[in-house]
């Protein structure tokens, strides 16, 4: 494992969203200003859980819908993550967590090995929190997980509040990715020998 700095920035600039985002995986300041206060708030938890230093500036045409910024937030971050861990040979690769927050339960497992795959199982008791649509949670990481070479299954095993059961699905993330995300030196962790 060398000692390049796991990072990244990635910009991207389309007709319907403008996103800068700074990646480290080993830590720093985190800064996250999307226009979406509780997608703000999600973006924040899972850096925090992660270990990751995070600043994210996104302007979108959230008079349209909020669709296109939660989506492209996550293309970049998946981007920025790919372009972090370089040849993917320097990290644990797996990770899980299970994460309670009051009423809600939430499982995580990743496989953080170029294998982008999203198995997305939760139930929303309420659509919105405040004005965010909790729907595009599913959307956000399955970019994420297209662009970042992820398998990631998250499943909401219960909850009644549809803001614990969103804050639990990106906490559990989090912590799964801390620990797949993990330095470790010898190659890649594949009984092939490659991913």
């Amino acid at each position: 494992m060398s000692g390049a700095p796991r990072a990244a920035r990635v910009v991207r600039r389309s007709k319907e969203t403008d996103i800068s985002l700074e990646l480290n995986l080993d830590g720093g300041p985190r800064s996250i200003s999307t226009g979406l206060g509780f997608f703000d708030h999600l973006l924040g938890a899972l850096a925090a859980y992660a270990g990751w230093g995070l600043n994210l500036s996104a302007q979108g045409d959230l008079e349209v819908d909020q669709h296109h910024t939660v989506e492209d937030v996550g293309l970049v971050l998946g981007q920025a993550l790919a372009e972090a861990l370089g040849d993917y040979s320097g990290h644990a690769r797996f990770g899980a967590a299970l994460t309670p927050m009051d009423d809600a339960l939430v499982e995580a497992a990743l496989d953080a090995g170029r294998r982008p795959y999203l198995h997305f199982e939760v139930d929303w008791p309420q659509l919105r929190c405040g004005q965010f649509e909790v729907c595009l949670v599913e959307e956000f990481w399955r970019a994420l997980c297209q662009r970042g070479g992820l398998t990631f299954h998250l499943i909401g095993r219960h909850g009644r509040n549809s803001h614990h059961l969103a804050e639990a699905v990106f906490k559990s993330a989090g912590r799964a990715l801390a620990q797949a995300l993990a330095p470790r030196s010898g190659g890649v962790l594949s009984t092939k020998g490659l991913l």
